[in-house]
This record gives C-alpha cells, sequence and structure tokens, in this order.
C-alpha cells in the first residue's frame, strides 16, 4: 500500500519566480569550532578572540563554506519543500561570500526559483535553479549565489520502495 501523504512540493507546483524562506538557525560557537575540527581550517579569524577582536570584523566570523553548508542544510533538509521530488545538488553558480556571519546570528535562507526546466539527458526529471541569499537577524545579506537541482518529474518513482518494484527502483537509479 503506497502512503499519498503529501510533505512537500510536486514538480507541477514549482514554478520560475516561486520563492520561499527558510526556518533560522543561530549560528554558535560549537558550530565554528566543529567546522574547523572537520576542515581543518583553524584560521585565528574563526578560532581567536584576540586575532578577531583586531580584525575589521571586531569578533570571529564563521566560516564562508560553514555559511554556504548551512544554506543548503536550511533550504531544503530542514523544510521539506522538495522532499517527494528532490533527486541530486548539482552545483554552485557565482557564490559570493558578500558579509560575514557572526557566532550569535540567527541565519535564514531566502530562494527563489529563477530557472525550472526539462532535463535534457534524463526524460523523468526536470532541473530546478535557485537564487539564494542567507540573511541575518537584520535582514543584512551574507553569502549568496545559485544552487542548482535535479527533480523528479513523477514523484511517486522519486523513492525506492514507493510505487516502485525493486528492480524499477534500481534501474531509476542508474538513468
Amino acid at each position: 500500500m503506497v502512503d499519498e501523504r503529501r510533505t512537500g512540493y510536486r514538480y507541477a507546483d514549482l514554478h520560475v519566480g516561486m520563492a520561499f524562506r527558510s526556518p533560522g538557525r543561530t549560528i554558535t560557537d560549537a558550530d565554528l569550532v566543529g567546522f574547523a575540527g572537520l576542515t581543518g581550517d583553524y584560521s585565528e579569524l574563526h578560532t581567536s578572540e584576540v586575532y578577531a577582536k583586531n580584525s575589521q570584523f571586531g569578533r570571529r566570523v564563521a566560516h564562508g563554506l560553514l555559511g554556504l553548508a548551512y544554506a543548503h542544510g536550511l533550504m531544503w533538509a530542514r523544510t521539506g519543500e522538495l522532499r517527494e521530488t528532490a533527486v541530486a545538488f548539482l552545483g554552485i553558480n557565482e557564490w559570493k561570500f558578500l558579509g560575514p556571519i557572526f557566532v550569535g546570528d540567527t541565519i535564514f535562507v531566502n530562494y527563489k526559483i529563477s530557472e525550472l526546466r526539462d532535463s535534457k539527458s534524463r526524460p523523468t526529471q526536470a532541473i530546478a535553479v535557485f537564487d539564494v541569499s542567507v540573511v541575518d537577524q537584520n535582514d543584512r545579506i551574507g553569502p549568496a549565489g545559485q544552487q542548482g537541482a535535479a527533480a523528479f518529474k513523477n514523484p511517486a518513482r522519486s523513492h525506492l520502495g514507493v510505487g516502485l518494484s525493486r528492480q524499477e527502483g534500481i534501474e531509476a537509479c542508474r538513468r
């Protein structure tokens, strides 16, 4: 039996100009320390209050890629907006670090569909391009750019075990 509950937007619901805002997430000291440990980027701008106090920012700044990573998580994983259709993250275009993210900032992601088209190589999928900006609690823009994603056109075919036999699921993943 297939569960017919709907969670998120389907391809037919999406259109160019459709805009979203993620829930917020407050950046903590643990985020910077954890990201430094994960990446090996222990730059003093991120890890030393004394050094950062004397920098142009006057305090510690979150890693630029931490902002990008959190933006991605806040956009889809946290909202579930493309839960039934998302296939893959395809890439980033024109990503700029326009302003800093500080410890204590609560960040949100504003994103809007700027392009939506059929996939040329996979007829069951579409490509969505999003204009993305990370903003703080005062709507100051930090990182911004474009992210692309592949989406299934038919949500019933988007998850293994939902509307597909095991073999159909394996074949769908190969396409």
